[in-house]
């Protein structure tokens, strides 16, 4: 195959965790970045260009993932950015190159940024954590929630975002507890849920950090008594838990590998035709990266290029199809169907559709 000059290919800086405690995502964004890539590599690329990956490792502190990203915008080696990370990452990113580049941040967020060029495309509290909430309280009779995260942006903000909101309803947060990112030791926190008065767990815990707490929260006998409910556990953090501690699990998403809806079935196909059996979980993250990738090609379509300038006229309320099902622009958030599952054994089973797109 000759080797493509540098003006038909486009670079894309994807940032996704490869160590630390988010690093149990990484196999699923990779396989899902590559296939994006392959599928469209296989026409027309984007603006007519073949897509290439750098891959950055954001499982590092946000300011040396920062750095690396921002030589590499330096230097004309990438064009843009995408991928999922944490939101600390994403500021840090953001602070060094944001309104240079056309950045498709893929995973959950916690409310808007006005950066040029940054587009937030996963779900946000106020159509995943919110209506999974509310539903838990219907369907559960859960009212009394006890938040866990980890200490950071998006965990503090989405709890204080859930408290808030909940103060007029028939639900509340009794309590706030956030730990370090690569927390192991939970029995602690896990002390402290059997001495309040709640019904439920709110749970903001990424990677290996919920897995910890999980396993340990099945070991105290907790499972079968106090719901916990988590917009960031999928598939990998159910497989490494294992069964005991995926009873009693709910997670408020987009997307669940086997939801069985036309999009996400045509996803799941070509990714296990591509990767076998044995392929790292599909799961919301691994989407979020795939679909990161077909939104700058998106972008590139519609506006021909993919400057920040040419993006900013990418109109709102624009309408796309994706493996999530029918997306909407709202400036340069997205709306997106949501739903809430539970854990069945190592998987989900969609209970029922909790947002919907207008």
């Amino acid at each position: 195959m000759p080797l493509l000059r540098h003006d038909d290919r486009l670079s894309v800086a994807f940032v996704v965790p490869l160590q630390g405690p988010t690093g149990i995502y990484g196999p699923s964004c990779l396989a899902c970045g590559e296939l994006a890539v392959e599928q469209l590599n296989a026409g027309a690329g984007i603006t007519g260009r073949q897509v290439e990956l750098v891959v950055v490792d954001g499982g590092r502190e946000p300011e040396v993932v920062a750095a690396e990203v921002g030589r590499l915008v330096d230097g004309g080696r990438v064009e843009a950015v995408a991928g999922w990370h944490t939101s600390a990452v994403r500021q840090a990113i953001t602070r060094r190159v944001g309104g240079r580049v056309v950045y498709a941040f893929g995973a959950m967020h916690e409310g808007g940024d006005p950066t040029p060029g940054v587009f937030l495309i996963g779900e946000r509290p106020i159509n995943q954590l919110l209506p999974a909430a509310h539903w838990m309280r219907e369907e559960l009779g859960v009212g009394r929630w006890a938040i866990l995260g980890n200490d950071y942006v998006f965990p503090r903000v989405t709890g204080t975002t859930a408290r808030l909101a909940l103060e007029d309803t028939p639900s509340e947060v009794v309590s706030e507890t956030y730990v370090p990112l690569g927390t192991t030791d939970f029995a602690t926190v896990i002390d402290g849920l059997t001495r309040q008065p709640v019904d439920g767990v709110i749970m903001l815990l990424m990677g290996q950090d919920a897995v910890h707490f999980n396993r340990q929260f099945a070991r105290s006998g907790l499972t079968a008594t106090l719901p916990r409910l988590s917009p960031a556990v999928e598939e990998n953090t159910l497989l490494a838990g294992g069964l005991a501690a995926s009873e009693g699990m709910y997670a408020a998403a987009a997307y669940f590998d086997g939801m069985g809806t036309a999009e996400s079935s045509a996803l799941a196909r070509d990714y296990y035709a591509r990767w076998g059996r044995w392929a790292p979980a599909l799961n919301a993250v691994g989407e979020s990266c795939y679909e990161a990738i077909t939104f700058l090609a998106r972008v590139g379509e519609v506006c021909g290029s993919l400057s920040v300038a040419a993006a900013a006229a990418l109109p709102d309320g624009h309408f796309y199809s994706s493996p999530r099902g029918l997306m909407r622009l709202d400036g340069n958030l997205l709306d997106q169907d949501v739903y809430v599952a539970v854990a069945d054994g190592l998987g989900f089973r969609v209970e029922q559709q909790i947002a919907r797109v207008h």
